[in-house]
């Protein structure tokens, strides 16, 4: 079979099966292109003898059949989630070196499906960025390309999601804190999806935003999702946010029947300024899903204006807590010390070499909302926001609405620096469309849909009621299915 690295998931699982295809070819393949891809920065740890350990075993467990969906499917792990004895160092100075003595819940479970891992994937440090380049590994580069433009990726799960775009892999996994998933599978012209919160456990993945993190799939099509996204969840006790509820069979609820379904249109989502290529695509995805048999109800959630602003508080607040831990003592970079420095100078040392700006910029954020005096102006008042917006969608799933479409980003991938200017808020603002699918704890999915005018790739965004992937999943399947996006970006790497 010429070039299985390019084979969506769906498809390498029943050339498995059927004996089509060996695990050990398909990682072979992969491992091959990865090399070739090393311009694109996306792996920054390449494990080949563990893939070709596990493919080994893989193709014993199919042999013997009844093998799992993901037996023997070659994936990229982003370096946020702890891989045992493989570097894990959420593209942070700090943890350079750490090499955890456990896996997380979410490998385990990959691991524990035949799933074969090739490596671990770039990101934005600490998954704090929207274009890795943030990164101690450097920038991620978009594979999709104008002239001789370097694009990003998006980000933090850049990596991630050029890697699959690429295929260099067949799947990655990517965390979602504030559109980390969503927003690069967009930009790169995949799709990704953040489950509900508590869907899949956070045990073991380095943590950002304990409240709003969130670990989820990003694949070349919708059914890859449904079948990647299968294996991931499930009830953790070691995660003491990690919901008791069934996991149903993804996959089997792609039929691609919405007659009758309610689909709402938030009117807020209408920002001032919107580009009018990202308004024509929203519409355009309106009459799909109306062509599908949908219902188009128009809704309002009034509070989106206050989701930016609130997420920027609650985030680096947590992150101030959680980054608290990495102290130089235990494990990671500790800073060389002058004679006469004491534990405040290695703690401040030690941070200050080993978080990058943006990192630093957030901590310095979150302590300050955390601290005495700006705690209930700024923190309180924002998790009482948070409470609305949570209100806001509660209402409208509560009024008969079954999923609500709107754009993914405000727009295509931009270029590697032009961003990056004394003011993040410019930053931020590619969030706009995702951080209340993260305040409310929903599940939401990007799905490439079209092309901009230079002939990059647009997505758009299907939000869920709680719990409901499936149904949301069945949604994007039915609008990947209407647009009929098929392009992939011209080899230059």
């Amino acid at each position: 079979m010429t070039n299985p690295n390019q084979l969506t998931i769906a498809a390498a699982r029943d050339a498995l099966r059927k004996g089509e295809l060996s695990a050990v070819d398909l990682t072979m393949s992969c491992l091959t292109a990865m090399d070739a891809g090393d311009d694109l920065n996306a792996f920054v740890h390449k494990t080949p003898d563990i893939a070709l350990t596990q493919a080994r075993a893989a193709d014993v467990r199919l042999k013997a059949g009844g093998a799992p969906d993901l037996c023997g499917i070659p994936l990229g792990i982003k370096d946020l989630f702890c891989t045992k004895g493989v570097a894990s160092q959420a593209a942070s100075h700090i943890l350079a070196g750490f090499k955890p003595e456990y896996e997380s819940t979410v490998t385990t479970k990959l691991f524990d499906a035949g799933a074969v891992m090739l490596g671990k994937l770039n990101m934005d440090e600490f998954a704090m960025g929207s274009s890795n380049e943030t990164s101690c590994y450097g920038d991620v580069i978009n594979p999709w390309k104008i002239d001789d433009r370097k694009l990003t990726p998006g980000g933090s799960s850049g990596g991630s999601a050029a890697a699959v775009a690429a295929d260099l892999c067949l799947g990655a996994t990517g965390t979602d804190t504030g559109g980390s998933i969503r927003q690069p599978a967009a930009f790169t012209g995949i799709t990704g999806i953040k489950p509900t919160y508590g869907r899949v456990s956070r045990w073991g993945i380095v943590a950002f935003a304990s409240s709003l993190d969130q670990a989820g799939p990003m694949t070349k099509s919708v059914r890859d999702a449904a079948i990647f996204l299968g294996a991931m969840c499930g009830y953790d006790a070691k995660d003491s946010t990690s919901a008791n509820i069934p996991v149903p069979d993804f996959e089997a609820a792609l039929t691609g029947d919405i007659r009758g379904k309610k689909i709402g249109i938030p009117k807020e989502y209408r920002m001032d300024g919107m580009p009018a290529e990202i308004e024509a695509l929203w519409q355009n995805g309106i009459a799909m899903m109306k062509d599908a048999g949908a219902v188009i109800v128009d809704i309002s959630l009034p509070h989106t204006k206050y989701a930016l602003p609130a997420y920027y508080v609650i985030a680096p607040a947590e992150a101030s807590s959680n980054l608290a831990r990495y102290d130089g003592v235990r494990y990671g970079h500790r800073a060389k010390l002058a004679a006469g420095d004491g534990i405040t100078e290695m703690y401040e040392k030690t941070r200050a070499e080993g978080f990058g700006p943006e990192v630093q910029r957030r901590i310095m954020v979150g302590t300050y909302v955390l601290s005495a005096g700006f705690y209930d102006a700024y923190y309180n008042r924002a998790r009482k926001v948070r409470a609305l917006i949570k209100r806001d969608f509660e209402l409208v799933f509560d009024a008969g609405i079954d999923a609500i479409l709107t754009p993914a980003t405000p727009s295509s991938a931009f270029g590697l620096g032009e961003m990056a200017s004394a003011d993040p808020v410019e930053m931020y603002l590619n969030d706009v469309f995702t951080v209340t699918v993260n305040l409310a704890g929903l599940p939401g999915v990007a799905v490439p849909v079209g092309l901009d005018a230079k002939g990059l790739p647009l997505g758009l965004q299907l939000i869920g009621r709680p719990w409901d992937e499936a149904g949301l999943l069945n949604h994007a399947y039915v609008l990947e299915q209407a647009a009929g996006f098929v392009a992939k970006p011209a080899k230059w790497w």
